[in-house]
């Protein structure tokens, strides 16, 4: 029996499966029970999960972890639990629904991938941005989540011994309009560089490349994540708050920026610095898999860092740390990316099939099950 035959078998015996009317012998005992239905369903979508989900979610069950044994620090520790456990279930379920269409797709041979299976695959590779987002945002809720206090102070003193002034206040000197809208523009190039990176590994589908960049990403974020409750810092606006002599005057770029902070501004989470990491992230990404963008990027970067100290918004000490746990996000990222199982189902075009015919295949052991029931009844009677 050929291949073609064999699959023709499949879809109708699929069909006689789903198709069994309520008048069957077996029409009860075919179906799903519900512990069973959610235990395939959460199967499902663990197995379509890749590398950036475990990271991911392993991050969103430390931090559950924490606001449960310090919850006497919060003041509606149920509410950011279940916000946790929201965000976990939509990522296995945007995984499982985009699976589950890219295998009905494979076996039509509906490629390119268009329509809804279009629309999941878009959003299965660019939640990660807004999974960020939220995390971040979330650290003005769990900063005195282990630590009623700042350590500010600490991080003071370390740039005053680093460097021999308070960096944030002497760069003041320096203002400009023309200089504060330069270094706020380079402010905002930290949005750009994963945007750019993962933009044209997604156009070109070097999807391997894509989620590993993505990975090195979440791994890097994790690291800041942890030790920013870990170790709360407000950073130089708020703790110097009063200590300048005026505002930053610009033009669009500054503008912009003070819009951003003012509808988006985290009280805490400065060490280390955020924008710092991801920048890292993304450069050492680039490195990897694009060689021409990570010297495009670099400049950028470099000014970047010293925009996050001239713009207030960090201490010398958050930006070395943020290098260092971005990098060493690409480091245990690319360990994890080449993990079994990180990226077997993308990596593979066919591994899509794969998942339908182990979908077809339960379809057919339930199939076979209720043939025997129907056999047995019918010997009792």
């Amino acid at each position: 029996m050929n291949g073609v035959e064999i699959q023709a078998n499949r879809e109708r015996a699929a069909a006689m499966v789903w198709t069994a009317g309520a008048a069957a012998p077996c029409a009860e005992s075919f179906e799903e029970t519900t512990p069973e239905r959610v235990y395939g369903a959460l199967a499902a979508s663990w197995a379509a999960c890749g590398a950036f989900e475990w990271a991911a979610l392993g991050y969103l069950a430390l931090s559950s972890a924490l606001i449960v044994v310090f919850s006497h620090h919060l003041a509606h520790p149920l509410r950011l639990i279940g916000l946790q456990a929201s965000v976990a279930s939509l990522i296995l379920a945007l995984c499982y629904i985009e699976a589950r269409l890219a295998a009905c797709t494979a076996r039509r041979g509906d490629f390119p991938r268009s329509g809804a299976h279009g629309f999941w695959h878009f959003w299965r590779h660019w939640y990660p941005h807004l999974f960020f987002l939220l995390c971040f945002e979330e650290m003005g809720t769990l900063a005195h989540l282990v630590y009623p206090g700042w350590h500010d102070a600490k991080l003071i003193a370390f740039d005053t011994w680093l460097t021999g002034v308070n960096p944030s206040l002497w760069l003041e000197r320096f203002a400009h309009p023309a200089l504060n809208e330069f270094m706020q523009f380079a402010y905002l190039t930290y949005f750009l560089y994963l945007l750019i990176l993962g933009g044209i590994l997604y156009y070109r589908r070097e999807w391997e490349a894509y989620w590993a960049v993505m990975t090195y990403s979440v791994v890097g974020y994790a690291f800041g994540y942890v030790i920013a409750i870990l170790f709360p810092v407000q950073s130089p606006w708020f703790t110097l708050a009063g200590m300048w002599h005026g505002d930053l005057a610009g033009g669009p770029f500054t503008a912009l920026i003070n819009l951003i902070e003012k509808c988006g501004r985290v009280h805490g989470a400065a060490f280390p610095s955020q924008h710092v990491a991801g920048a890292m992230a993304a450069l050492c990404g680039a490195w990897r898999h694009r060689r021409w963008l990570f010297w495009t990027f670099l400049p950028f970067v470099l000014c970047m860092c010293v925009s996050t100290v001239y713009v207030r918004n960090h201490y010398v000490a958050d930006v070395l740390a943020g290098m260092v746990t971005g990098t060493l996000g690409y480091v245990i990222g690319g360990w994890v990316i080449r993990a079994p199982g990180a990226f077997d189902r993308e990596r593979d075009p066919s591994a899509t099939a794969h998942f339908a015919d182990d979908a077809t295949g339960a379809q057919f052991r339930r199939y076979g099950r209720c043939r025997a029931e129907d056999s047995r009844r019918s010997q009792r009677q």
